[in-house]
């Protein structure tokens, strides 16, 4: 005889799903402010700019030892311009050009004169600093006005250098020049009183009288500017191929210079223009 079929336990029932519930909407993120537009675009391409880092306050290394100074500032202030993301680098002098046509960096920037040599050898850009011939003699000296004060006087120079080349043209016969291996001897002869004063490159004269040494002393008279025998300033240098990057340089340089962004520059450094 069969079994009756035991009736199935409340535990043992398998209860019914319930229908599914529709999903509900995701919900929706909170607006997020847009950011500001920055100031300037994304980096076109990437540049190396070397420079010697030893004759401050134009290029220096600062604390953290990177390149830093008056020409570095006007370098990042172009790259900007010229949408190129840089970096800096330091090189000894002897290895800046040999560096650059080896392709070690793209453009050096190093209180470099322009000269006819190094047109040979490489592109130049435009200038972008001049340092004008100075007078340096002792406070309250006599001859803050015209050079031909300085006649009959005794007048310091680094031989073999441009500002010789300068005072020989103009104070042959009328004053003693006296010639020294280095300006810093021809200065330590005017702070001893042996010269009555010393000519040579502006920027060079003011950094040495804001030292100890040159306490004594002050930039007297009017600048000195003679592309012939001065030269015509200091420039980037570029290889000779990059000739699209030199243009580049040479607007932004142009554009640093007339909308004020180098007076600004030139007077956290120096108290008279470079220009």
């Amino acid at each position: 005889m069969a079994l009756a079929q035991q009736p199935t336990s409340p535990q043992q029932q398998t209860p019914a799903k319930p229908p599914a519930k529709p999903a509900a909407p995701a919900p929706k993120p909170a607006a997020v402010p847009a950011k500001p537009a920055s100031k300037f675009t994304p980096p076109a391409f990437k540049l190396t700019v070397a420079t010697e880092a030893g004759y401050p306050p134009f290029n220096y290394l600062d604390r953290k030892g990177m390149p830093a100074g008056f020409e570095m500032e006007l370098a990042q202030e172009a790259c900007q311009r010229i949408k190129a993301e840089c970096e800096f680098a330091a090189f000894k002098w002897d290895d800046l050009i040999p560096g650059l046509i080896d392709k070690k960096f793209d453009v050096i920037m190093s209180s470099m004169e322009v000269t006819s040599e190094r047109r040979k050898r490489m592109g130049l850009s435009r200038r972008y600093y001049i340092s004008p011939g100075a007078f340096i003699a002792a406070k309250g000296a006599p001859f803050d006005g015209p050079p031909s004060l300085l006649r009959n006087k005794r007048i310091g120079i680094q031989k073999d250098s441009t500002h010789a080349d300068w005072a020989d043209k103009s104070f042959r016969r009328s004053a003693q020049l006296k010639r020294y291996n280095t300006i810093a001897e021809a200065l330590d002869a005017l702070a001893k009183n042996e010269v009555d004063a010393v000519f040579g490159d502006k920027a060079q004269l003011w950094l040495w009288s804001q030292k100890p040494d040159g306490k004594c002393c002050e930039i007297v008279g009017q600048d000195i500017k003679d592309n012939q025998t001065l030269g015509l300033g200091v420039s980037a240098g570029l290889r000779k191929e990059d000739a699209k990057l030199r243009d580049a340089l040479n607007k932004a340089f142009g554009e640093i210079m007339s909308d004020g962004t180098f007076k600004k520059i030139n007077d956290k450094y120096f108290p008279f223009p470079l220009n």
